[in-house]
């Protein structure tokens, strides 16, 4: 596994830099529990807006460890919730996800005055993508990806 080269990094940008759905495993008690969540890329970590007391969040508060899959994409990552949506601190990735998910973020199902409306953070650690054909393997945890 290499860390991404500039190459893979646009790839990614390009293709996970917008709204996308992702499969998104988590465990708990030993079973898997896949779901699909709107994610958004930057910087070696997926983005998801949601609810801070779902089953999904408490999953990854005791076992951070997750999986994701999308479009020719697998990757393996560890979740954190960093907090409050409307948080002064999230000002600069929650104005990312409003333009991303502008197609449906004001359609009723988040409720932005609700403090357990959260972003969870998925810091990738390892992934495979395809792209044209080629298959990058990738470590995210030698620094700088």
């Amino acid at each position: 596994m290499k860390k991404p080269s500039p190459e893979v990094k646009k790839i990614m940008a390009e293709r996970f830099g917008k709204d996308n759905i992702m499969a998104l495993a988590t465990v708990e008690n030993g079973l898997p529990y896949v779901r699909n969540v709107n994610a958004f890329y930057e910087d070696g970590a997926f983005y998801v807006i949601t609810y801070g007391l779902s089953n999904k969040m408490r999953q990854i508060e005791k076992e951070p460890t997750v999986a994701l899959a999308g479009e020719w994409f697998a990757a393996h990552g560890k979740g954190s919730s960093l907090g409050y949506f409307g948080k002064n601190e999230n000002k600069d990735i929650a104005e990312k996800l409003k333009k991303a998910f502008s197609a449906w973020i004001d359609n009723g199902h988040n409720n932005f005055d609700d403090e357990n409306t959260c972003i969870l953070c998925i810091r990738l650690t390892d992934a495979v993508l395809f792209s044209y054909g080629t298959r990058y393997d990738l470590d995210f945890t030698a620094g700088d990806a």
